[in-house]
């Protein structure tokens, strides 16, 4: 076996010697055929930005809920999933190719046949995300400029936040106004309450702890006008003093739960206006000096190599077939 092996490299060998003149030649136009193409080839500067997501982007009034994320704390692999799917998205796309023009950047003609398509497809090979295994997540940027690949990368960075608070906002600040009107029509409710206490106040109905001093009052009493004031002020508790306790007690107990959905309708506030950074931002990007692509070096040697390959093959089976039409 190893015999065998070792007659068939031999042989290959042989034959390449034969036909080295023509390998050479082959070699030769590939080797400047690449460095044409290379040559010709848009240089491309890279761009890097690295940002964390952040556990949380809203503040919470919650003590268990602020224990357990923090926003001081960096996200965790379903958060920089998360940003990546922003990142991703087509707001972030059109914002990005509107803010600089991408289409005349790279030369994509809006009259021509699968404009947005060919627009996409461009900014997808300009522009990447990847996650780290550090948990960060990496914005990667090519363009022929090398200040405007920097300028794409960290308008990327700064616009994260604003597509999350947009999303964000999408739901909660429908669930803003859901609570604001709640609380308004609980404080109408408080008001309207405060105000039937205050007109039995003005009758003379006082607290049950206290209707108690109103007999001792008449009782002592010491001239006519004032057992008839405390007289009339004791009827009216008789008759309103139900009421007025009833009052009460109902003021207590709504006044509590609108304490209760008092913060309810400040976590809804705050999650639709007061939002803050999803992300820590490790490294900005900055111009770069030098060139990302074309690996011109690698570009000729994988080339040439393949030019080479193919040729030897071509030879191999043209060899074979002469030797076939020999043998019949």
């Amino acid at each position: 076996m190893e015999i065998n092996k070792t007659e068939n490299a031999n042989d290959l060998l042989i034959f390449a010697l034969k036909n080295k003149k023509i390998l050479f030649i082959v070699s030769g136009i590939a080797v400047i055929v690449s460095i044409v193409v290379s040559l010709l080839l848009p240089v491309l500067y890279m761009s890097n930005a690295i940002v964390f997501p952040g556990a949380t982007n809203t503040v919470s009034f919650n003590a268990q809920s602020n224990a357990k994320a923090s926003s001081m704390d960096f996200g965790e692999e379903e958060r920089a999933e998360q940003m990546i799917q922003i990142l991703q998205s087509s707001p972030m796309r059109d914002r990005i190719i509107s803010d600089f023009d991408l289409a005349k950047v790279y030369e994509i003609k809006p009259n021509i046949k699968g404009y947005y398509h060919w627009l996409n497809q461009a900014y997808e090979d300009h522009i990447s995300f990847r996650r780290t295994k550090f948990g960060s997540i990496n914005i990667e940027v090519l363009d022929k400029d090398p200040q405007r690949a920097a300028n794409i990368a960290n308008r990327i960075v700064d616009l994260i936040d604003t597509l999350s608070f947009d999303l964000i906002r999408e739901r909660t600040i429908p669930a803003y106004e859901i609570n604001r009107r709640k609380l308004l029509q609980l404080q109408y409710e408080n008001d309207s309450i405060d105000q039937q206490l205050y007109d039995l106040a003005k009758l003379g109905v006082i607290s049950a702890e206290s209707r108690g001093e109103l007999y001792r009052a008449l009782n002592e009493a010491k001239n006519s006008e004032d057992r008839a004031r405390f007289k009339k002020q004791i009827e009216a508790n008789e008759a309103f003093g139900a009421k007025y306790d009833a009052l009460t007690d109902m003021r207590e107990y709504r006044m509590d739960n609108y304490a209760l959905f008092k913060a309810s309708y400040e976590q809804a506030k705050s999650d639709a206006f007061e939002g803050f950074s999803s992300k820590f931002v490790v490294e900005r990007a900055a111009a770069s000096d030098l060139k990302a692509k074309p690996k011109r070096i690698i570009i000729v040697l994988v080339f040439t190599l393949s030019s080479l390959l193919l040729t030897f093959i071509i030879l191999l089976i043209s060899n074979r077939i002469k030797e076939i039409k020999k043998a019949l």
